[in-house]
């Protein structure tokens, strides 16, 4: 599922391409799962004849912003990818929107198993589901003593704090994971039983991690080999990093990935 990096990187690639171009056609697909809350006929209306000013992004949400409202918001859920190309004959497979731009080039959504969702809204930034997040890595400082007081009133595994979007924008599966292996903390901890210096770990491995992911195109090849990420994925083969078992757990209903061994005592109690 595309996280932080994947979906900053899809902003930046959209922000070079389609910045400035007056939009001349639309193409929405009839699918009343992906498009949340709109018509198709009233989505192309207010797409139509509008030039793009902007893209933006908080956590996993991109939305273009045109020279009028309302403004076009979109979630990758699991499949979700954006395309880029100059003739109608390379619209991608399961293509939900398409635009065509002043200029030639299209651009597109495709979403594959219709997980993820796009909507019509006024001011996406302070409209649900986008005004419900919480701190975005990229875009907010982050304050470790908020932070923590945040954390002491949870008592959910801090994985799965980490997962709450509400909390931490933007952050999956595989970041959380790997911002605990690198700070050398349990994935199953209490958060409310984190110690200041924890916390602190939590939030300058989450800034590391993710600006050097988007430095990289998110791409995960060039990701530093010493990072959890390369070896977390198959389970079966009882996979080591560093010599040191990687032991697999579901946690927050999520298959968590962690060493054992790299746990510190960096708690309250």
């Amino acid at each position: 599922m595309p996280e932080l990096p994947e979906v900053e990187t899809a902003r930046r690639r959209a922000e070079k391409y389609i910045t400035g171009k007056g939009i001349v056609g639309v193409y929405i697909a009839r699918d009343p799962i992906v498009f949340q809350g709109v018509s198709s006929r009233k989505f192309a209306a207010a797409l139509g004849g509008r030039k793009i000013l902007a893209v933006r992004r908080r956590g996993k949400h991109i939305w273009l912003e045109l020279d009028e409202r309302p403004w076009p918001t979109f979630h990758f859920g699991m499949t979700g990818r954006f395309h880029f190309y100059h003739r109608q004959s390379e619209q991608p497979k399961f293509c939900k929107l398409e635009l065509g731009l002043r200029g030639g080039r299209r651009f597109a959504m495709s979403n594959v198993r219709r997980l993820g969702r796009i909507r019509l809204l006024e001011d996406p930034e302070r409209c649900p589901p986008i005004n419900k997040l919480g701190f975005d890595v990229l875009l907010d400082k982050l304050d470790v003593e908020k932070i923590g007081r945040i954390l002491s009133g949870r008592a959910a595994a801090i994985k799965a704090v980490l997962l709450d979007q509400s909390v931490f924008a933007g952050v999956g599966n595989w970041i959380a994971d790997e911002v605990l292996y690198q700070a050398g903390l349990d994935p199953h901890r209490p958060a409310c039983q984190l110690s200041t210096e924890a916390v602190t770990k939590i939030c300058r491995c989450l800034g590391r991690i993710v600006r050097k992911a988007v430095a990289v195109d998110a791409e995960s090849a060039r990701f530093p080999r010493s990072w959890l990420f390369h070896y977390r994925w198959d389970k079966n083969s009882q996979p080591t990093i560093e010599g040191k078992r990687i032991e697999f757990d579901v946690v927050g209903g999520r298959t968590t990935a962690w060493v054992p061994h790299r746990r510190t005592t960096d708690y309250t109690d």
